[in-house]
Formats: structure tokens, C-alpha cells, sequence
């Protein structure tokens, strides 16, 4: 059992998690509100941890700085979905309060969950109760409680995950969507099994589905390559000044071991060597003014050498970051404004290249991209200004995260579909300033309704309907509208749902198990209640949902 945290520790807790999640992420996904087969938190939370696994093994014996930070960078740029950008959240609040330390106790680990809550708290713009958030503040919470009475880590995770577990039961009730299906909120459950795993490294249980992350194998053959400063925190400097000179050994009555002795307890890595001219010496401590007072003790000096370790360090670890980013494939701006939607379908993906989109993220249900997807992207987009469109709101966040990392300026709409989507690039115009052309894509989004038709994943009852696996569904705007056996039936009910409030454009995009025959009688439902509006079909592609329309 680890009573302190090293990096090799940390580095076991996050495969440990990472397995945990891995385990159950099918159990997670399931916990999805509505039968519809896109659950998918429980993928992004798994993808996004497995991401700092695959970078935290190519580490070997790092130290606690080296791999928090390797998994906070892992994290942010491999985060997909709301899930995995909340987890990467988390990750970088304990990476922050742990970076200043060698080792942590349990004590430490207790401030750093808590810190890890409060930094996905202030990130998230209208943060919502019953969700991962509250579960990863009320563990916080209760951590920070029982170092109180005791800085052992396993004891700390076990005060902590009583109370997740505790909270976890109670998002049921505080989320009115969750209650009526009755389940507990999937990324609280996930969060759950995080913490799990990290106690299991903690205390030495290994589980099975660790033992199945490949480890890679270290290549004995020796190679010469630059340094890694950044794998030394500063937390790893002990003392911030490299001290070097060179005494006239004049006094030869001074003992130089006094020196040696005098230099041991100001500083560390101390050398001192001597012969019967001069004496040289190297120290690191943070007072070299007092090593230098005590080399005059033994003669004039002749050469003096002080060096800020902690600022090269930064200006190292600066450049090498440079270095990296520089790695990164980008294209110098020759237009003012880009485009970056996120669509999956080839129809789909056609559609937006022809609206004018400079490159288009793979990405839908089921297939959140990552940060670093849509990082790519708007790299590889040739414009001084980039728009990204999500459309889709478990992509947002990521869209946001990469538009922070990006040196461009990119805005991001919050589109939710598709069909807001291609709204808000059809309202875009190249002659405006980009506050107003932002100002007008998100008017236009209000007046796109968007449905969706899908199939039952597994019996389910929600709003008191009984939906049987293989059901058509009908979304109008996220809410169930109908479901059945008869595809014409929950066709019409759509249809009314999205004609309700008029309509002069109608697109209908169908997908994955839809033909155009069926989607001709998609068509005519629609005919006889949008009157003169104007009706495309198109063929989008798109998996999971049959038919996606948009309505205006």
C-alpha cells in the first residue's frame, strides 16, 4: 500500500481509473435517458483517459510533476464530448493543486480533489446539480474532511468515494429528466469509478483490465538525445540558484571541509575541490551570496558563475513547448474568415464543403471528436478568423477548449444540430465585421426546429410510454414525439410537432437505414402540412439517425 504519492503512483492511478471506466463503459452508456443507441458517455470518458494512459507509458519512473502534467496535456487535448472535457477538467485542477510537491500524502490528495472540483465548477458556464460536477464537490468535500483526522491516502479515497457513492444516489432526485427514467447521471457514475481505480492503485489491488493496457517495451539499445527539462518540475528544484566560483587558496589555515560542511547546510549537489592554488567550488542553494561571503574566508575570488535554475528551467521547458506546437501542421492565413463544422456522412460532409467549409471534423453521436481533432482542423484552415460549428451539444465544450488552445481567433457557435448548422453558414456573410456575423449566425439559429428519427436500443419507459428495442422513435428538439412500430404513424406525429409554429424551408436529410423510396414518404408527411414551404431531400449519410430535419 502507497502511504505517499511519487509519480510512479500517480502514473499507476490514472491507468487504474482509466481501467475502471474501460470495464464498465458499456454499463455507463447505458445510462443514457433516452433508448436512443448514442450513449456515449461512458466512450468519451474511456477515450479521454485512455489518452493519458497512452502518453503516461511512454514515461518510465516519472517524476509526480512529470506526470501530472503529462496527464492534465493528455487529458485537454484528448477530451471528447462534455464528459471527457469535464473529467480533463478535474485532472487539471489536482494537477495545479499537486505541481509544487515531490511526493503527496493523503492530506495533499484531499486539497487536490477539491481543487480539481472547483476548477471544473468555474469552467463551466451555467454548471448543473445532480450532475459529475456535484458528485466531484461532495467528494472533495468529504476528503478534505478526513485529513483532518488523517493524511493516509487510502483512508482519504475511502471517505471520498462513501460520499461519491452516497452522492451518486442522489442525482436521481435532483435532476427531474433522471428521475422520470430513473437512473443516476452517467459522468457522476464515471467519476465514481475514477475514483475507485485510483484507490485500488493506492492500496495495491490491481484489477483485471489493467493488467490488459499494454505496456510498451523499453528498446535496450542505447540512443543519445536531447534532455527532457520539462520531465523536472520546479517543485523537483530545491534550490534556485546554480552557484560556481573559484577561491585563491591564500589562507591556507581554513580547513576546506568547513566549507564543505557550510556549503551542505545553505544548498545540495555541493562539490568542492581543492589543490594548493585555488579551491573550486559548485553549490545550488538559495543564498549565494553567503557561499561566496564564506569563499572569501579563503582567498580572493577569481571566477564566480550564478545561474537562476527555476528561470532556465521555465525558458526550457517555453522553448520545447514552442518546439512542439511548432510541430502541429498549420496553414498561414489567405482569407479573412474559415469554416470548421463538425458532420458525419458523406452527404453531410459534401453539403458543408459546398456552403463553403475549409475543413470539416469527423464527429457526430457515438463519435465525438476530441479537442486535438478540432485543434487540427482550425490549424489546417487557411483564414484569420475560424468559425467552429459543434452541431452538436456534447461537443461544444471541446470546441471551446480547442478555440483557447488555437493562436487564431476562433469563435465557436453554439450549434446543436445540423441543420443549425448549415443555417448559420447560409446567414454568414464575407462583407460584415465577425461580432456581426456572429451576432446574425446565432439569430438564425432560433429559427431552425430540428427532428431527428432513430430506432429503440432497449426496452425502456419514459414520460410514461413503454418503448420496446426496435421501436421508431421521433425527437422533435431533443424530446420524444412518438414511437411505434409504424414508421408512417411516428412520421406524421413529427411532422405536425416541427409544422406547428409555419414553415418556408424544410431540409430532410436521411441516413443510416433509410432509402430514398421511404424518404419520399418522409417527404409527402410532410407536404400536406407545410403548405408552399420549400422541401430538399438530401442524402446525408449520417449513422444512428434515419432522418434528420430541419425546419424554418
Amino acid at each position: 500500500m502507497a502511504r505517499m504519492i511519487d509519480g510512479e503512483v500517480y502514473k499507476e492511478m490514472i491507468l487504474q481509473a482509466a481501467a475502471a471506466v474501460e470495464d464498465r463503459m458499456e454499463e455507463i452508456n447505458a445510462l443514457n435517458v433516452f433508448p436512443v443507441p448514442d450513449g456515449d458517455t461512458g466512450t468519451n470518458m474511456s477515450m479521454t483517459l485512455n489518452n493519458a494512459v497512452n502518453e503516461l507509458n511512454k514515461l518510465e519512473s516519472p517524476t509526480l510533476g512529470r506526470a501530472l502534467e503529462v496527464t492534465s496535456s493528455a487529458l485537454l487535448r484528448g477530451a471528447r464530448g462534455n464528459s471527457g472535457v469535464i473529467t480533463s477538467l478535474l485532472f487539471r485542477g489536482i494537477g495545479k493543486a499537486m505541481k509544487d510537491v515531490r511526493t503527496a500524502d493523503g492530506a495533499v490528495r484531499a486539497q487536490a480533489l477539491a481543487e480539481g472540483s472547483a476548477t471544473a465548477y468555474k469552467a463551466v458556464m451555467k454548471p448543473a446539480e445532480g450532475t459529475i460536477l456535484t458528485v466531484s464537490r461532495i467528494a472533495g468535500d468529504a476528503a478534505v474532511k478526513a485529513s483532518k483526522r488523517s493524511r493516509d491516502p487510502d483512508v482519504i479515497f475511502t471517505a471520498a468515494i462513501k460520499a461519491a457513492r452516497k452522492a451518486l444516489d442522489e442525482t436521481t432526485n435532483q435532476n427531474p429528466v433522471l428521475k422520470k427514467a430513473g437512473v443516476v447521471d452517467a459522468g457522476a457514475f464515471g467519476y465514481v469509478l475514477i475514483l475507485q481505480g485510483m484507490q485500488d492503485a493506492v492500496s495495491g489491488t490491481i484489477t483485471r483490465l489493467a493488467r490488459k493496457i499494454p505496456v510498451p517495451v523499453v528498446n535496450p539499445a542505447i540512443t543519445v538525445e536531447s534532455a527532457d527539462f520539462s520531465a523536472f518540475d520546479e517543485g523537483e528544484i530545491n534550490f534556485d540558484y546554480c552557484t560556481e566560483f573559484i577561491a585563491a587558496r591564500e589562507n591556507k589555515e581554513k580547513d576546506p571541509d568547513e566549507l564543505r560542511q557550510f556549503l551542505a547546510s545553505i544548498g545540495d549537489c555541493v562539490v568542492v575541490v581543492e589543490d594548493d592554488e585555488i579551491i573550486k567550488i559548485h553549490v545550488h542553494t538559495n543564498t549565494p551570496d553567503r557561499a561566496l561571503h564564506m569563499g572569501l574566508e579563503y582567498g580572493q575570488l577569481i571566477t564566480v558563475k550564478i545561474e537562476n535554475m527555476v528561470e532556465q528551467h521555465r525558458k526550457k521547458v517555453a522553448e520545447e513547448t514552442a518546439a512542439d506546437m511548432g510541430k502541429r501542421e498549420h496553414v498561414a492565413p489567405v482569407t479573412r474568415y474559415g469554416f470548421v463544422p463538425v458532420a458525419a456522412g458523406d452527404g453531410l460532409v459534401d453539403i458543408f464543403h459546398e456552403l463553403g467549409a475549409d475543413q470539416v471534423v469527423m464527429g457526430g453521436q457515438t463519435m465525438n471528436p476530441s479537442t486535438e481533432d478540432i485543434l487540427r482542423a482550425v490549424d489546417l484552415t487557411p483564414a484569420e478568423i475560424v468559425f467552429v460549428l459543434p452541431n452538436n451539444k456534447n461537443i461544444i465544450m471541446a470546441s471551446q477548449q480547442a478555440a483557447a488552445l488555437s493562436d487564431k481567433q476562433v469563435v465557436v457557435l453554439p450549434t446543436r444540430t445540423v441543420p443549425q448548422g448549415i443555417c448559420a453558414m447560409l446567414s454568414f456573410d464575407h462583407d460584415l465585421e465577425p461580432d456581426v456575423n456572429q451576432s446574425n449566425m446565432e439569430a438564425a439559429l432560433s429559427r431552425v426546429r430540428t427532428g431527428q428519427i432513430t430506432y429503440a436500443a432497449r426496452d425502456s419507459v419514459f414520460d410514461g410510454r413503454d418503448i420496446l428495442q426496435g421501436d421508431y422513435m421521433a425527437l422533435a428538439e431533443g424530446k420524444l414525439v412518438s414511437t411505434g412500430r409504424d414508421f408512417g404513424k411516428v412520421v406524421r406525429a413529427l411532422a405536425e410537432q416541427l409544422c406547428a409554429g409555419g414553415c418556408n424551408f424544410i431540409n430532410i436529410f436521411h441516413g443510416e437505414g433509410a432509402d430514398e423510396q421511404q424518404a419520399e414518404s418522409v417527404r409527402g408527411c410532410f407536404e400536406k402540412l407545410a403548405g408552399d414551404a420549400e422541401i430538399n431531400v438530401l442524402c446525408g449519410g449520417q449513422p444512428v439517425y434515419s432522418y434528420v430535419i430541419g425546419v424554418e
